[in-house]
């Protein structure tokens, strides 16, 4: 069973800086990724057969994915990345490893559901380029309980890789038994907010079972 809870905290100037560096590095690395599966789809949408004479034919490419997308990070670090249209210089070396291939989890998720469907088939609608307003949320996706350190009664301190140590005021204790799995850190109008996702192991997860359309369940008959 998972749980998520939410808390506020405090970062010093510092790392208020470094939070805001990093949010407009994944912002940059999501619309990056999301741009060249729209080059793909634009080129490749039709196929060869059913495009109009007129079309130039695209030079064949696969298709990218997570795992193509993510193996770009080593490059990117080698060196700073300069925005295009507005000259910036990003250092992506500032930023947990985790955090940027979360960066890669939620664009891929995004796109497949906007061409292929979830697992019902339902479509989403054509995924956005984020703005600063949009873009608010970067998750640790792998942490444990010994980044936490309780200081005094309501008061922890939560280590977060490549930020250091954060004070949070915990004005709800996480329930025994269960583990810290994901660690999101969100900007909101009123400051800092951090998430960590909970997961108890003992309990066990529900499962629906299928039902399966027959003469005796598809109409509503009921046989007693």
């Amino acid at each position: 069973m998972k749980v998520t809870y939410q808390y506020q905290f405090y970062p010093d100037t510092n790392q208020k800086i470094s939070l805001n560096q990093w949010l407009r590095i994944c912002r940059y690395w999501y619309n990056r990724q999301l741009g060249d599966r729209f080059d793909w789809w634009e080129m490749n949408r039709t196929a060869i057969n059913a495009c109009p004479l007129k079309t130039s034919i695209a030079a064949p490419r696969e298709k990218p994915n997570y795992y193509h997308q993510k193996q770009q990070l080593p490059i990117l670090k080698k060196d700073l990345v300069k925005v295009f249209h507005s000259g910036e210089l990003l250092d992506f070396k500032q930023v947990d490893s985790t955090v940027l291939q979360d960066v890669s989890k939620r664009i891929d998720k995004a796109f497949e559901r906007f061409i292929v469907g979830d697992g019902k088939g339902t479509k989403s609608g054509r995924p956005r380029f984020k703005t600063e307003a949009d873009y608010r949320t970067m998750t640790f996706s792998t942490a444990g309980n010994d980044w936490i350190k309780l200081i005094r009664k309501n008061w922890v301190y939560i280590r977060l890789p490549k930020l250091g140590i954060v004070k949070v005021r915990m004005h709800r204790p996480i329930p025994s038994g269960f583990v810290v799995k994901q660690v999101s850190v969100t900007r909101k109008a009123d400051g800092w907010f951090i998430q960590l996702i909970l997961e108890d192991i003992s309990v066990p997860q529900f499962t629906p079972d299928q039902v399966i359309p027959n003469l005796l369940n598809r109409d509503s008959i009921n046989p007693g």
